[in-house]
């Protein structure tokens, strides 16, 4: 690992300030050590261009989204879309050359497969390299408004994996220089 800590934000889109979304994406930030810096930043109660330099400054993300109509929350989605990406005259790319992990809650296991869609926005629109799997918690994943313990080991191995893959990103300048091929 390179000795300058690295920088990972938690981004949740969720209507729910501090609800499930939010315990969820900070299990998986806890889970950084010592050679980390992490924020949590709510889409919800923060001004999008504080978000955009949040972004912009990490080196990970993790990404967290209720999961409505088997898909991630309109919150999430316009975020991404205002979101430039360094091609066709955009003159930032807040993405490029981060790693991301997917942090999704719903009701039911119904919608586990919900973020292969949100990781293809991010791998293939934005060029971001996506920690795999995404992580998907369902109400049973939940006691007490806490992750039971197999749900909080995965949260806990994603997050470090993360500090893994961003230490991977940010030490390769291939890495960091891939763009979206569109």
């Amino acid at each position: 690992m390179t000795s300058t800590p690295a920088t990972i934000i938690g981004i949740v889109a969720s209507e729910s300030i501090g609800g499930s979304t939010t315990k969820a994406v900070r299990s998986v930030l806890e889970a950084a050590d010592g050679h980390t810096r992490t924020s949590l930043v709510e889409l919800r109660t923060t001004d999008e261009e504080d978000a955009l330099a949040a972004m912009a400054a990490a080196d990970a993300i993790v990404f967290g989204s209720p999961v409505y109509r088997a898909g991630h929350s309109s919150l999430l989605k316009g975020f991404l879309e205002r979101t430039q990406r360094g091609r066709y005259g955009e003159t930032e790319a807040p993405l490029q050359g981060k790693a991301a992990a997917i942090v999704l809650t719903g009701a039911s296991a119904h919608h586990y497969l919900a973020g292969d869609e949100l990781r293809a926005v991010l791998s293939g629109f934005f060029a971001v390299q996506v920690l795999a799997p995404s992580l998907y918690f369902q109400a049973s994943d939940w006691e007490s408004d806490a992750l039971i313990a197999p749900a909080h080991q995965a949260a806990h191995a994603a997050g470090k994996a993360l500090v893994d893959l961003a230490y991977a990103v940010k030490s390769s300048p291939h890495l960091q220089g891939l763009q979206p091929l569109v």
